[in-house]
Parts: structure tokens; sequence; C-alpha cells
């Protein structure tokens, strides 16, 4: 089955955080509202270690973190830190399994991009690992190996899924801009070159052999292009933040096949607006760029506009069931 077909059974689906402690409530929650494409839960009101930093930071291999009081640090050994996370994903991994039985069909799971992470990580001296490219390569070849061995225990409990893999990226914009701070918070770290940036998540993406790979950022002016050429097979992003600047870059995204995970429905606790009003967005994106509506459920795929970990449990449930709806309306619907 091909990446687009694979995404065509996939109308709706989450970011990744939820809110509250509970693995198996969670998986519960997910399973029960994204029949076509559920995906694994993360609850980061755990603690450090549920978080989106140290959860990849415990995928790592060879590589290890601890939290200080500044953030998570690279160290020597895994710690309790690292044994932390590793737990909680594991007893994630054990819901999601005991939800799924039987399942077949698209599964997503994600894991902190590589420049992301080299600009949340800090190394011994309490720069961010961005500082120095050598611990930026170390580290992109860690999580690769991470991703590859966490992708294969998936497999191993999903065995009817086809995995896709989403790499959550939003502080890629800055990372290209030089707009990490420094550890002193005086300065920010020199803007990476595009084409090491490229490179990188070239590498990363490659993992994932024959899967579809999303790259979120709910952070403003997503490097769309890039990320296309580095080999994503679908862009996830916050709808609300586009501007006509990204248009040429939209259009050219949906005309090569690559499917927008567009981020319609609020992430925190607020009013909904009707399903086909959730959407209206994107039906006057499509008509300003001249494409088809015919191509909508073929590209576009409905999401929260970010992860769900800020929202109420309740409120959380009701947003990705208007997912699954506002994806509907846009399928009936698609003038």
């Amino acid at each position: 089955m091909s990446e687009n077909s694979l995404f065509t059974l996939a109308p709706a689906t989450g970011v990744g955080s939820l809110p509250g402690g509970d693995a198996r409530e969670a998986a519960k929650t997910v399973t029960g509202s994204f029949e076509d494409f559920p995906f694994l839960a993360e609850l980061p009101a755990r603690g450090p270690g549920a978080d989106m930093i140290g959860r990849t930071a415990g995928m790592l291999v060879e590589l290890y973190a601890r939290v200080e009081p500044s953030g998570w640090r690279i160290g020597d050994r895994p710690g309790r830190d690292t044994k932390r996370a590793r737990s909680w994903l594991g007893e994630d991994l054990d819901a999601l399994e005991e939800f799924t039985q039987d399942y077949e069909g698209p599964l997503k799971v994600q894991a902190v991009g590589p420049w992301t992470l080299a600009a949340a990580l800090e190394l011994r001296n309490g720069e961010a690992a961005l500082s120095d490219p050598g611990a930026c390569r170390d580290l992109a070849a860690s999580l690769a190996e991470g991703l590859r061995l966490h992708l294969d225990e998936v497999r191993r409990r999903v065995p009817g899924a086809r995995l896709v893999l989403q790499l959550d990226e939003p502080s890629l914009t800055a990372v290209l801009r030089g707009q990490v701070k420094t550890a002193s918070g005086y300065r920010t770290h020199r803007a990476v070159d595009r084409q090491l940036v490229e490179a990188t998540l070239r590498d990363v993406i490659g993992v994932h052999d024959g899967g579809p790979v999303v790259v979120h950022s709910c952070a403003p002016d997503v490097p769309f292009a890039l990320l296309r050429r580095a080999g994503a097979a679908a862009l996830s992003f916050d709808f609300t933040l586009l501007t006509e600047r990204d248009d040429d870059a939209i259009g050219e995204a949906v005309e090569s096949g690559t499917r927008l995970f567009a981020g319609v429905v609020p992430s925190t606790d607020g009013r909904l607006s009707d399903p086909a009003g959730s959407v209206m967005g994107v039906r006057t994106l499509w008509r300003r760029l001249g494409l088809s509506p015919a191509l909508l459920a073929e590209a576009v795929t409905v999401t929260p506009t970010c992860g769900l970990a800020g929202a109420s449990p309740e409120y959380a449930r009701k947003a990705l069931a208007h997912c699954v709806r506002a994806a509907r309306s846009l399928a009936d619907n698609p003038e």
C-alpha cells in the first residue's frame, strides 16, 4: 500500500499529548475516538520523563539524560529519570496493545525530531547540544537508532498496524533563524545551515524505511519546502497560523502528493464551532489556490491545532470527536 492510500484511510487523528495520567484511559479514548487512525498517547502531566523531551530522551541509544533545574541534560549513564521515562513508555505501549487487539490500519507514534531535541537537551556545560556540531551528529544518530528499536517494538505489539512516524519539530524555525537562546539568555546560538538541517532530518526520516513520516510543528512559519525535500510524507501544523505567504508552499505540497495534517480544532478549552465551520478555512485555502475540491479528502487529515495536554479531560474528548466530525464534513461537502 502506498503512503498516499494509507493516509486516505485516515481522515482525522490527534497530535500526541492528552491530559491526565492514566495510560489505559488515554488508550481507550484514542482508540474509541479514531477507529481509523489511532495514535500512541503522551501524558506529560505525569511529570519529567512523560514530557515530550524526556520521553524521547528515554528512547536514545548509548546517550542518556537526567533532569536538572534548568531542564534535561545529557549524562554518562542511565539514571532514575531515564528509567522513569522508559517505564512510562512501557505502560503506554501496554495500554495501546490492550486496546488495539486485531487492529489493522494506520497507527501513529510520535517522537521529538533531532533539531528540537538538540535545542532542548543540555550538554555538561549547560549549553544546548545545538551549540556543538559533533553533539548534534551524535544525538541524531542515537535518536535514529532509538526510533528504529521503538518502531520494531510497536510492530511486535500491534502486528496488524501500518506505522506512521511523527517527528515533532516545534523549535525548527528558531534553529534555522538563530533564535535559540544560550544558557545565559542574553545571546542566541548561531543559525544552523539549512542544508545540514535538511540532511539530518533526511537521515532520521529514513529510519522508517518504507513507512510514512509526518513532521509536526505548531510554531509559525513552518519551513514546508525544506521538510518535503527531507522526505516528509505529511506536514502537520497549526492551520490558524498560516498566512498567504505560505500559499505557494502549501500548493506545491498538495500537488506533489504530500499530505496535510491541518490543525483546525482548538487545543485548549473553549467553544467548538460546528464541524463545517471548523474546516471552512481549509475550503477557503483550496479555492484561493485553485485546487480541486475532490483532492480534499485525499490530501487533508484533520487534527487539533497542537497537543491537548493543556486541556481538560472532558474538552480533550470532545475535541477528538470533533476532529472526526469535521473530517466527515470535509469529505461529504468538499465544495
